[in-house]
């Protein structure tokens, strides 16, 4: 694959934080500290321990025809208001003020993109599979490739992967495991978690769909490991799901959005690009 080439310079933006909401960048994603650090560690340890080949697998077929659930947009949105995100370091209120708050800090600094607004409000509903009875290591957290060998930006991967039975494996163990070199992320097998099923069956431009579908890729979007599996296409669209991740981690805070005066906005988004009931 070329060399990473950085984004357009019309993409790149900085999120416009409230000066009470402001923290400086470094105080995020602390995994060494914090009054959060034994909820979530306790819950990649699990991560780590259980997602194998064979349970995502078998996840992918439970959820994959998007039989879960029946509704709307706007009804998952409002069933976040019963999650927290256990292996969340920065936040402790419910996952919904969240949505609000990456999809307000794309809409300050890219008026003109709706899309990519709507994308904000979008990128975690999944993680109603949590509600729906699954538990949070299933759900929550960065993901990763499965099938091949974790790379050394894996969260806590030095003190979390040893009951793992892929790794005892001859073939998942290595770098490449299952896959061919740059086979493209379309064709590996990662984590099972929100990123994945159930999401809305919609269409969407290949942007909105990697935002989506490997924003929680922290050891690919932000610490370049993973190289060995990506193709051009993904080289191509990594810029994006960088310039998104700036405004799902650094709008974090504890200045919780008006939920109810943003809401016709982005229902009026909802409106115009999956309207209805939906099937997830």
């Amino acid at each position: 694959p070329p060399p990473y080439q950085d984004p357009d310079p019309s993409l790149v933006s900085q999120p416009d934080m409230e000066p009470e909401a402001a923290k400086d960048k470094d105080s995020f994603r602390d995994y060494t500290s914090g009054p959060l650090l034994d909820r979530v560690f306790a819950t990649y340890k699990l991560m780590h321990t259980w997602q194998t080949v064979d349970f995502v697998r078998r996840k992918h077929a439970q959820f994959g025809g998007f039989s879960y659930k029946r509704m709307t947009v706007m009804e998952a949105v409002d069933m976040l208001d019963g999650l927290v995100d256990e292996s969340d370091p920065d936040v402790d209120f419910p996952n919904s003020f969240h949505a609000f708050q990456t999809a307000e800090g794309i809409r300050k600094a890219h008026p003109d993109k709706d899309w990519f607004h709507l994308v904000g409000l979008l990128h975690d509903l999944g993680k109603v599979l949590a509600l729906a009875g699954e538990p949070q290591w299933a759900v929550v957290g960065d993901t990763f490739p499965v099938g091949c060998r974790p790379q050394a930006s894996v969260v806590f991967r030095d003190c979390t992967f040893q009951d793992n039975p892929d790794l005892q494996d001859p073939l998942y163990s290595t770098e490449l495991g299952m896959y061919q070199p740059h086979c493209g992320l379309e064709n590996v097998l990662m984590s099972w978690g929100h990123d994945g099923e159930p999401r809305p069956s919609l269409p969407g431009s290949p942007q909105a769909f990697y935002i989506i579908r490997f924003h929680s890729f922290y050891p690919w979007h932000k610490f370049g490991d993973y190289q060995q599996l990506c193709n051009e296409q993904d080289l191509a669209m990594l810029p994006w799901v960088q310039e998104f991740n700036k405004f799902d981690l650094y709008t974090k805070s504890s200045s919780l959005p008006d939920v109810a005066a943003l809401r016709p906005y982005y229902q009026g988004l909802v409106d115009k690009y999956c309207p209805g009931v939906l099937c997830w």
